[in-house]
């Protein structure tokens, strides 16, 4: 499985939620990973129910099996002063600029600057060796940016290495495109069995395979069991009203023929979604990608929640 899982999706579809778990199912049975964010909203540590994170890998949960999960929110000003560190050796003079506003101004103004400094990040967690030579992450997943600006996200290296033909800033951006246009890489999406993300989901894998960057997954997310469908409300409808009313008082229902239309009503849109979400399944299709599906939480993402979406993915062959 690629190295480095980047996990998009529309605003609304859970992304974050979805790239915590694939942290944890990855993580199990004694991996290392690492979940980076890039967007400055400190989503990560909401879904963990921890304080801000600071700009340093720090361990944030164990997975099943003694596997640890580290979590890290790239900050694009301290990437930078890394970054001139590494390659210009400025030290403090490099903390100088950001008192005079320099960095601000490289990773707010300078075209393609910010990404490539947050995929660059991402991608260095991703070669890095430990003094035994094995890697010291199993996987990293990045929390990236939503579906409409993933691709010139992660595609922006190759604008800036066009601009810059030599020295380091061209090596920089070429080293980043060589892990991000490679196997070691899988650009998952995430959406709803809804119309509007997945029209977004097929768009974004468009773009992404126009760029030749590796599609890894659609994660169907926040799927709801399907308890009725249209002919079972038909039937209910029809000439059983009289029936589902006796079967209510049976139970022990207070006012059971008063409850037949709300509850028909309710069931009649219930078959509504289905119908909806059965077209939305033979839109992804169409769309030639392999999916995971992950259930609607009833009482939300928390901890407990985070584990069993892991474990969800797990059984459906993450990690394996």
């Amino acid at each position: 499985m690629s190295r480095l899982q980047v996990v998009s999706g529309k605003g609304g579809t859970g992304k974050t939620t979805v790239a915590a778990a694939l942290a944890l199912a990855l993580a199990t049975e004694g991996k290392r990973t690492l979940l980076v964010e890039v967007e400055g909203r400190q989503g990560i540590a909401q879904v963990f129910e921890t304080e801000a994170l600071p700009y340093e890998e720090r361990k944030i949960a164990v997975a099943p099996g003694g596997g640890e999960v580290y979590a890290l929110a790239i900050d694009a000003e301290r990437a930078l002063l890394d970054y001139l560190q590494m390659f210009y050796k400025l030290g403090g003079a490099g903390r100088a600029l950001k008192k005079l506003g320099a960095i601000d101004f490289a990773t707010t103004i300078a075209p393609g600057v910010r990404d490539v400094l947050l995929t660059g990040k991402a991608c260095e967690a991703v070669r890095r060796r430990e003094k035994h030579g094995g890697p010291t992450y199993d996987h990293v997943v990045m929390d990236a940016p939503p579906t409409g600006r993933i691709t010139r996200f992660l595609n922006v290296n190759d604008e800036v290495a066009g601009l810059a033909r030599i020295g380091p800033i061209h090596n920089q951006a070429q080293a980043v495109m060589r892990v991000l246009k490679s196997p070691e890489t899988a650009v998952h999406l995430v959406t709803l069995l809804e119309e509007m993300p997945v029209q977004e989901t097929a768009d974004g894998i468009a773009e992404l395979r126009a760029a030749e960057l590796p599609v890894g997954r659609v994660v169907v997310n926040m799927v709801r069991p399907h308890v009725l469908d249209g002919t079972a409300v038909r039937a209910a409808s029809g000439n059983h009203r009289e029936a589902v009313a006796r079967t209510l008082a049976s139970v022990g229902v207070p006012g059971g023929t008063d409850l037949v239309d709300p509850l028909l009503e309710q069931a009649a849109e219930h078959a509504r979604r289905v119908e909806l979400e059965r077209t939305q399944r033979a839109a992804l299709d169409d769309i030639g990608v392999p999916s995971y599906e992950l259930p609607l939480l009833g009482d939300g993402a928390d901890i407990a929640g985070l584990y069993r979406l892991a474990k969800e993915l797990r059984k459906q062959g993450v990690g394996a």
